[in-house]
């Protein structure tokens, strides 16, 4: 698919998002709260569809892999062990004169970026959120909000392994909100404090960790491409050794270029055996594994090492919107906006177009309708002319389009199919609608 666009303003896909129903400012008739959104009815099935894609593709399709849920809430000594507690901060510091709020590396003088006052020294701020469990607000019933899926997956690996008897190299997949108490925010959906991840801990024989280190990059590489998101707008950048969590032995992220430069879209992280030996040191628990096809007695218990595949589900929501947005220039000056999503994440894959409200023509169109909505997720729109119809349904990136007309009535008892990207349009039968949409779809 051709795109016309580099580089997409921020203000018009904000724009598109709210007109169109992908996503809402979360509580907007009270002014709304600061980076939280909404998901509409389009923003939604998009989201659902990058889940279904993920789990599809890194859970269901592997023989090596497994699904968990864990709670949001857990044990407080959880993020002891995993260091949370002590480390899982931001340098924070503050204007003396409008008292707003900047993290310390993120600014590049002593003066503030908004009113040029002077700043203080930076302070540690820790980004969990916390609250309570019980009756009373006291240190013995506080909690946090998980800032990640993981833990929930490492204190149950041998709930897991028990249960299911699966040999390393094998993983355990989660989808789950997070959040963080970020001090800054921004860029639209980017980043938020409260946010849906979807992670992958893998669990490797040491040793061969690396190998599958640089396996999941390559294949989570490939998966976006295989979304559609141009190969050229995707780049990968290794950590600097100062920059490593203090888990990691490696890490790199998978960069996209958006309107503003190169933002992470995705991190893959050796994390070694750090989170499985904290755990069972601080809870006492043995989290290691026993291979009894090894020969050396004293070699048959080892932790595993693991490579953790980590996305945000929001991010990669927000990278395909970027993709995906196009304007194309139509003959008498027009402009086309069309969202050039790929069929298997489009939120609607087809529109059922009635050529008017014509009384002849409805009861026909609907049939069409509760026909292709059976196997579809399908869209029934009669309101204004067919020319603005179909301009609507290439701005929410509907892969195809099916018209009913007066032709199918009188003459064939077909249809036309109109193809988003290329407009191009082909006359099919009604008894062969399903079959040719579901090969268009295909693709």
């Amino acid at each position: 698919m051709a795109h016309t666009l580099d580089s997409v303003e921020m203000d018009k896909i904000v724009s598109l998002c709210k007109r169109r129903g992908f996503i809402f400012q979360s509580s907007e008739i009270y002014g709304g709260l600061a980076s939280t959104y909404d998901y509409g009815p389009l923003g939604i099935e998009l989201k659902r569809n990058i889940r279904d894609a993920w789990w599809h593709r890194f859970i269901q399709d592997r023989d090596d892999m497994v699904g968990l849920e864990s709670a949001i809430l857990m044990h407080p000594q959880v993020w002891v062990a995993s260091g949370h507690t002590g480390t899982f901060s931001d340098p924070l510091v503050e204007c003396k004169t409008c008292h707003h709020r900047f993290r310390a590396d993120h600014i590049d003088s002593k003066a503030c970026p908004d009113c040029g006052g002077e700043i203080t020294e930076a302070r540690n701020f820790n980004l969990m959120l916390k609250t309570f469990l019980g009756p009373v607000e006291d240190t013995a019933s506080q909690v946090y909000l998980r800032p990640e899926t993981a833990q929930g997956i490492f204190v149950n690996f041998q709930n897991v392994v028990t249960a299911t008897r699966k040999r390393p190299p094998f993983g355990i997949g989660q989808i789950g909100k997070s959040f963080r108490n970020e001090i800054t925010t921004g860029n639209f959906t980017f980043r938020t404090r409260e946010f849906e991840q979807m992670e992958i801990e893998f669990f490797v024989k040491p040793g061969t960790d690396e190998e599958w280190h640089q396996k999941w990059i390559e294949d989570f590489m490939q998966w976006f491409i295989d979304l559609g998101v141009r190969e050229e707008k995707l780049r990968l950048r290794p950590h600097a050794k100062e920059e490593l969590s203090h888990y990691s032995k490696a890490t790199s992220d998978i960069e996209y270029s958006f309107a503003w430069g190169w933002g992470e879209l995705m991190g893959i992280a050796n994390r070694t055996d750090f989170d499985l030996k904290a755990h069972a040191e601080h809870s006492g628990v043995r989290l290691d594994y026993f291979d009894d096809e090894i020969e050396e007695p004293e070699q048959k218990h080892y932790v595993p090492y693991v490579v953790e595949p980590a996305l945000g589900v929001d991010r990669a929501l927000l990278v395909l919107l970027f993709d995906a947005y196009d304007e194309e220039a139509l003959e008498g000056g027009d402009t086309r906006v069309v969202l050039h999503f790929h069929p298997s994440v489009a939120p609607i894959k087809v529109a059922v177009l009635p050529l008017s409200r014509n009384e002849r023509l409805v009861p026909k169109a609907r049939e069409v309708y509760d026909l292709v909505r059976s196997r579809f997720v399908t869209q029934y729109d009669d309101a204004q002319s067919i020319g603005r119809r179909y301009r609507r349904q290439d701005e929410i990136g509907t892969p195809l389009a099916v018209t009913v007309d007066f032709q199918t009535l009188d003459e064939d008892n077909a249809v036309t199919i109109r193809d988003r990207d290329t407009m191009e349009q082909i006359r099919v039968p009604i008894a062969e609608l399903v079959n040719t949409l579901e090969q268009k779809l295909k693709r």
